[in-house]
């Protein structure tokens, strides 16, 4: 006799378990040796399986404390946005916590926060002299807007994003960092959101979001006017708008389907397979976040194409839950929809992201190459000023695909996940009794700011991404899949470019999701619902060490995430390997 009911999801994401009859293939028999699990029957309620629960803590918890269990369930609704604020406090508080030191133009500072100052008061990038670095420094009043375009070979969005700090700020390390630190906050935010709708848990969330709060390459990129923390936290932010656009759709279709005299929605083929899922607003947000991203960095172009074949799938996989049989047709049509509320969109917006450059002068006093149709003749069916970026953008990509030139930071990604090789922004050796270097010192001492993941949390993230990998693969969790489509749109990419000059402070774009799946490993280690005392007791003891550890390994580099000044055997003690120096 086939069992019809399926378990209620865990955070940890338990799945639904196997028939007790087997009247599978083959080959799906020898897999669960490695844990696969076939689908969940259709007999199970369609409603649970389309829009889960949230989890929601035991009642018995409330007894042992003495909470009625009326408050009780009123302080598990407010603890939904009540715990991510109070993580995205806590964020906050280590982002701007000095943030204006370094008092100097760190690393790619040096491109950004110029570009971002030429863009704010002009529209379009500059070409500034050389050593004008120092006079910023000094006296940013001081250094007129130089008059020439500059050539960049990034879009505009993410050096608007920074200006806008300078703009409320002015011209100093404080004003070029701001915002990259607001949204470095927001985006741990953001991610405890994600991870609670994304888990069906508050707990499992806030762990996603306070491990990304701890992490040390976030911290570095969020204090650093650099545009890789923009892509970051635009892209984040997509991943969060289909994920309310998933469970919006599915809720819908849900609603549709048919209640049986016992109260349970059954699936049907027809409702299935028809239905249209109306107005998706969720939709149109995710494409205007990508476009924002792709106008911060063309890497962001990839991230659109993942996330607009992740979206369709989810629709395919909600229709089946719901009945349906051939879907190839419906399909189709789904994917034109999402196609349409995504990529036009975001082209839409990086077009406009240009629009301070398409407005500067065509006679050779605007932006960089503004003035190439009117001296080329450009082409026929195009305005000047489209002739004018579409050339822009063919010697960008000439110079992006061309970029071999050496750097002593430079990685491959092989090394990423296993901090291979970070990246040096500042370094300075003080002389004892100047800078916060103590007056006893024998020597100089060490002032640096490393680009460096939390290692601990970084090493514990690759087992987590195999156990991700592991989940999607044999037991069907979407939730693993998203969480390695996200992953993979951020950081697969780079293996295309194994020869030209890229750095591990790219890998920031996919920390967040780093953190959702060790998030997903501590869920299982916390054990499924139903477990014993002991077992949930053990997860429990195992989960906190884990975290604990990361926190003291984010405490013990915290000196070099900051620009703080060490005595050089403490700096030394934290090179735990050569080609961290």
């Amino acid at each position: 006799m086939t069992s019809t009911a399926t378990p209620q999801p865990s955070p940890a994401g338990a799945p639904p378990g196997p028939p007790a009859c087997d009247e599978t293939p083959s080959w799906p028999r020898h897999l669960r040796r490695f844990g696969y699990v076939p689908a969940p029957t259709a007999a199970a309620d369609a409603r649970t399986r389309l829009v889960p629960p949230y989890a929601q803590p035991s009642p018995g918890l409330w007894q042992a404390v003495g909470v009625p269990l009326a408050l009780g369930e009123r302080i598990a609704r407010a603890m939904a946005w009540v715990g991510p604020l109070l993580v995205a406090l806590v964020a906050g508080a280590l982002r701007f916590w000095h943030l204006g030191s370094p008092k100097a133009v760190i690393f790619d500072e040096t491109y950004y926060a110029k570009d971002a100052w030429a863009v704010i008061r002009q529209g379009y990038e500059a070409s500034w002299p050389k050593d004008v670095d120092k006079l910023i420094i000094k006296d940013p009043t001081g250094v007129a807007l130089p008059l020439d375009p500059g050539y960049v070979v990034h879009p505009p969005v993410g050096k608007w994003v920074i200006g806008l700090g300078e703009w409320m700020f002015g011209f100093t390390p404080f004003g070029w960092r701001f915002m990259t630190a607001l949204l470095g906050t927001l985006s741990v935010l953001m991610l405890c959101r994600i991870g609670r709708r994304l888990f069906r848990s508050t707990f499992l969330g806030c762990l996603a979001g306070a491990l990304l709060a701890v992490d040390g390459l976030h911290l570095v990129m969020s204090r650093t006017a650099l545009l890789d923390l923009v892509l970051m936290f635009f892209v984040l932010a997509a991943f969060g708008a289909l994920l309310v656009d998933r469970d919006r759709a599915r809720a819908r279709l849900a609603d549709a389907l048919p209640v049986d005299d016992e109260g349970r929605t059954r699936p049907d083929a027809r409702i299935a397979e028809t239905l249209g899922l109306g107005w998706r607003p969720w939709r149109l947000v995710a494409g205007v976040c990508l476009g924002l991203a792709f106008g911060t960095k063309w890497n962001g172009a990839v991230v659109l194409a993942f996330f607009g074949i992740l979206t369709v799938l989810w629709d395919v996989a909600a229709r089946r839950v719901a009945g349906a049989g051939t879907l190839y047709r419906r399909m189709l049509w789904d994917a034109t929809k999402a196609f349409l509320a995504t990529v036009p969109v975001a082209l839409a917006v990086y077009v406009l992201s240009w629009t301070g450059w398409i407005l500067s002068p065509d006679n050779g006093k605007g932006g960089y190459f503004r003035d190439w149709s009117a001296k080329q003749g450009g082409v026929w069916w195009a305005p000047d000023w489209l002739s004018s970026l579409w050339h822009y953008e063919t010697e960008v990509y000439s110079f992006h695909v061309g970029l071999t030139s050496g750097h002593t930071y430079e990685s491959n990604p092989w090394s990423w996940l296993v901090l291979g090789r970070p990246v040096s922004y500042f370094y300075e050796s003080p002389a004892p009794g100047t800078d916060g270097c103590p007056a006893t010192e024998a020597s100089k001492c060490a002032r640096e700011v490393l680009a460096l993941g939390t290692p601990l949390l970084w090493w514990a993230g690759c087992f987590a991404l195999l156990y991700v990998l592991w989940r999607w693969f044999f037991r069907r969790d979407w939730r693993a899949g998203a969480i390695a489509c996200a992953l993979a749109a951020g950081y697969l990419p780079w293996f295309n470019y194994q020869e030209r000059t890229i750095f591990y402070f790219y890998a920031v774009v996919f920390v967040p999701y780093l953190c959702l799946a060790v998030a997903m490993l501590a869920g299982a280690l916390l054990g499924p619902p139903g477990a014993t005392e002991r077992r949930r007791t053990v997860g429990a003891v195992a989960t906190g060490v884990l975290v604990l550890l990361i926190i003291w390994n984010f405490i013990y580099f915290w000196p070099i995430y900051t620009g703080q000044t060490l005595p050089m055997d403490a700096w030394r003690n934290r090179m735990w390997f050569d080609t961290w120096v």
